[in-house]
């Protein structure tokens, strides 16, 4: 991504120069939390080189860009939708409940209100804000992109650092998603309290729920 979207300078126009980003990731995985990221970045600086959807980046290249993203940014707020939280709300208002925390983070550190929100996906009217919705904006939106990654990194890191205290899942390297090795591991060791219980019934892992 090489640049600023046109919607993404519209907006500024139209808005004003405080435009968060807000993105999330985690909604599908076996374990762990929902992360979201809200971020607003300075209006005349170029794009920063490399910055594109998370998913489109190997780890390494997401660590050095959200650093250079983190030094760049005017505001940034990472929230988060615990496991319980998804269980007990269903993991879609979990995901809105991780943005609204981290929005409102960004804000805090912003010193006011984001004239504009931009996301990714759909629209939200459980979001209770005034924001537009672009599908794919991960991949066409800069602010959205800088979101994106800096909630891959922070939730990734997390996982990582659960995976000492939980050896047998692959965590390390799956970060919770359904892979063969974390399947198998499920059906010989268990569930932890950091897995989504009904997502592991959903898939049909063969289990003795305590």
């Amino acid at each position: 991504m090489a640049r600023w979207s046109r919607l993404e300078t519209t907006l500024r126009t139209r808005h004003g120069p405080a435009i968060a980003g807000v993105d999330e990731v985690g909604r599908g995985p076996l374990a762990g939390p929902v992360v979201a990221c809200a971020i607003v970045m300075p209006e005349g600086r170029r794009a920063i080189s490399g910055v594109n959807d998370s998913k489109q980046l190997d780890a390494a290249t997401r660590e050095r860009l959200c650093v250079q993203i983190r030094q760049a940014a005017v505001a940034i707020g990472v929230g988060a939708a615990s496991v319980r939280e998804v269980e007990h709300i269903n993991v879609f208002h979990a995901t809105v409940r991780a943005m609204q925390r981290a929005v409102a983070q960004c804000e805090r550190r912003l010193g006011r209100r984001a004239d504009h929100l931009l996301i990714d996906g759909n629209p939200l009217r459980w979001l209770e804000r005034d924001h537009t919705a672009v599908v794919k904006g991960d991949a066409t939106c800069y602010s959205i992109a800088c979101a994106s990654i800096v909630a891959k990194v922070v939730r990734d890191d997390l996982m990582q650092r659960l995976a000492r205290r939980y050896g047998n899942y692959g965590w390390e390297r799956n970060v919770g998603y359904g892979t063969p090795v974390h399947r198998d591991a499920i059906t010989r060791f268990g569930l932890t309290p950091h897995h989504r219980r009904t997502f592991c019934q959903s898939v049909q892992i063969s289990l003795e729920l305590s």
